[in-house]
């Protein structure tokens, strides 16, 4: 019989559902499909006025009906991120075919986290206060903004009484979601979490201040191509939205109900750099301790690395700190792993981000494909490594390091595995 627990005496920790809503697609499938193929998610912005703007380009959710989830008041009521994660969770807990009405809600648990909460809704709302007075205001504004909304709502809606937290971590929070909810099972205090980011940023006052900041990509006029992780002439991100959740399990618990188990949780750390608010470390300490740190509480081997799942964002600084970091912890071994971003076609969804790339870990796991880095076209000196160029690359995949670092310098890093039954 498969060994339940770690060398260590830890619960092991499997993951067993995958769900996500992206600008590429409503589902993990089609999500999947689209990355693979090349497809970039990002256009002109039609939901505001962008006159005057340096960016006008974001991904964006297509297509989305929250009412599938939730009623209408609900809807109306709750902000898109919530929206979001609530039709992730239930994709992912069908996937795992998880059914939570024979589960004890107490050792059911959700961490599903968000960098800026209900920001839609806060600006929406502070319009709805100008024109047309108090009395208009939503009356469930303020717990509808708050970024705990996004797992008390699936708690909610699920009948989940155990464990259930947002972590609020920027750009990192959705591998820090995942990484905390693996924690948690391995101590014993659930049987299963749902775990991941979610992010509904595209409103005027965020894509303004991310541009102010510098962070985003001004190639208004070719949007599809505008952010190009690790390639010369980057200029930085695109913006993206949407949410995943993974349904995880202790291994004794998955097993005990023979659920359709996908993958292994094998390591996680979390660093700070303690450098600067915005930009990363430039030595890449923080971030190369974090990657460092998950490859040995998973006891992996640079050796046995068979992608890197990077952040890469296209920013300048980002992608040359990332790569600096990865050779690092690496060595002359970095030089042979695949690395490859999501960020050129999905955006930069934010909270959701390092989720998502999870998501993409283990579907790359399950077909033996790694997603291209799109939009590399010039190599740069600092910038030398292996980035799977436009076009998605077949391989045997069984083992990935996922990367996400965030603003204050928060860098969370996973090792998840294909499982093989051992």
């Amino acid at each position: 019989m498969t060994g339940t627990r770690t060398k260590r005496g830890r619960e092991r920790v499997v993951i067993t559902g995958l769900g996500t809503v992206s600008p590429l697609g409503l589902d993990v499938a089609s999500t999947w499909q689209a990355l693979t193929q090349g497809r970039s998610g990002a256009a002109p912005i039609t939901t505001f006025d962008t006159t005057g703007f340096p960016t006008r380009i974001a991904a964006a959710v297509k297509d989305f009906e929250p009412t599938r989830h939730m009623n209408l008041r609900e809807a109306r009521r709750l902000s898109p991120f919530v929206h979001f994660a609530l039709a992730a969770a239930h994709e992912a807990v069908a996937q795992a075919g998880l059914n939570l009405s024979q589960e004890d809600p107490y050792r059911v648990g959700a961490e599903i986290g968000s960098a800026m909460g209900g920001a839609s809704l806060v600006e929406e709302q502070r319009l709805v206060l100008e024109k047309q007075g108090v009395r208009h205001l939503n009356p469930t504004l303020i717990p509808a903004i708050l970024i705990n909304a996004a797992p008390c709502v699936v708690a909610l809606q699920l009948g989940i009484k155990g464990p259930v937290n947002a972590a609020a971590s920027a750009c990192a929070t959705g591998t820090i979601s995942v990484g905390e909810a693996s924690r948690k099972l391995a101590v014993g205090d659930a049987d299963v979490m749902l775990a991941g980011g979610t992010e509904a940023v595209l409103t005027p006052l965020a894509v303004a201040g991310f541009a102010r900041l510098g962070a985003l990509s001004t190639r208004n006029d070719t949007p599809e191509k505008a952010c190009a992780p690790f390639d010369a002439a980057r200029d930085g991100t695109v913006l993206g939205e949407g949410a995943s959740v993974l349904v995880l399990e202790t291994l004794a618990h998955a097993l005990r109900r023979d659920a359709p188990i996908l993958a292994e949780v094998l390591g996680y750390c979390l660093t700070l750099d303690a450098y600067h608010l915005v930009a990363p470390d430039p030595s890449g300490e923080g971030a190369a301790h974090a990657m460092a740190g998950a490859l040995r509480e998973g006891e992996v081997a640079p050796a046995e690395l068979d992608w890197i799942c990077a952040h890469g964002t296209g920013t300048r600084i980002n992608d040359s700190v990332e790569t600096l970091a990865i050779k690092s912890v690496l060595g002359e071994r970095a030089y042979g792993v695949p690395v490859s971003s999501d960020k050129a076609a999905v955006g930069h969804m934010v909270g959701a981000a390092g989720a998502i790339s999870t998501v993409f870990a283990v579907q790359a796991m399950r077909t033996n494909c790694i997603p291209p880095t799109l939009n590399y076209e010039t190599p740069d000196p600092e910038c030398d490594l292996d980035y799977v160029p436009n076009v998605a690359r077949q391989a045997a995949v069984r083992t990935v390091l996922v990367n996400c670092f965030g603003f204050g310098g928060q860098n969370g890093c996973l090792v998840v595995r294909k499982w093989d039954g051992q």
